[in-house]
């Protein structure tokens, strides 16, 4: 998964990147300075002087390797630091991805079936027919739901007002009613079709028009609604 870092993510990247080129620039200058011997210097030194240069180099080979370590040891933290921010990163996308799929607040396709409700002159179709129906299809594990090309949610309202059927808080609908739900296909249709106390027969011999049919590649729109939370709160006290 493509992974979008945000102003903190590069800010971090770039600071960890001149720490790393600072400290290997003073590593190479140790060794440098290491290296640096001059041997007609070292001709005219007398066997004293000779060792205690050659223990000073001794030290600064030392130090300088040390610093090395220390450098490369410092790398491998920055860079750990980096993997663990984006495996924190993929796994923060992959949270909210899954909970915008729960909520509704996404485009979702997927296989399921398709129940077209029609009235009839002897029986119209009323919002508690579509309620019912909405009812039976959770309960047979549909992961979205929508009516018409409108997505419905847990707090999804289906009234009847003035001979007309609306999700609240305006959005009218009309007949056909054709409520798509993506889901496990089995489930949603062994559910729907239990005879004569199944949805689709208890309405059928009821005198409505029900219609299902099972589809591949089922899309349904997000919820395009605002999500008021008017009751419950986050538990603060652990």
């Amino acid at each position: 998964m493509k992974i979008n870092f945000d102003k903190a993510n590069i800010t971090m990247s770039i600071s960890i990147a001149i720490v790393c080129v600072i400290l290997v620039s003073v590593s190479l200058v140790q060794f440098k300075t290491v290296e640096q011997v001059n041997e007609t210097d070292i001709e005219t030194m007398r066997d004293e002087e000779l060792r205690e240069q050659i223990s000073l180099w001794k030290s600064k080979w030392e130090e300088a390797n040390e610093k090395l370590e220390e450098t490369n040891s410092k790398i491998n933290e920055y860079n750990e630091k980096l993997e663990s921010n984006e495996e924190a990163s993929e796994l923060l996308d992959e949270e909210l991805r899954k909970s915008q799929l729960i909520l509704g607040t996404t485009d979702v396709v997927g296989d399921g079936v398709v129940i077209t409700l029609t009235d009839t002159e002897e029986s119209p179709i009323e919002a508690a027919d579509l309620v019912d129906l909405i009812n039976e299809l959770r309960f047979a594990g549909a992961e979205a739901i929508s009516i018409n090309g409108v997505r419905i949610v847990n707090m999804t309202d289906i009234v009847d007002i003035d001979s007309y059927i609306i999700i609240k808080p305006s959005q009218r609908l009309v007949s056909p009613y054709v409520v798509k739900a993506i889901g496990n296909q089995t489930y949603l249709v062994s559910t729907l079709c239990l005879k004569n106390s199944g949805f689709v027969d208890k309405y059928n011999n009821s005198g409505k028009s029900v219609k299902l049919d099972k589809q591949r590649n089922i899309k349904i729109p997000k919820y395009s609604g605002t999500m008021n939370i008017k009751y419950m709160k986050e538990v603060t006290d652990k």
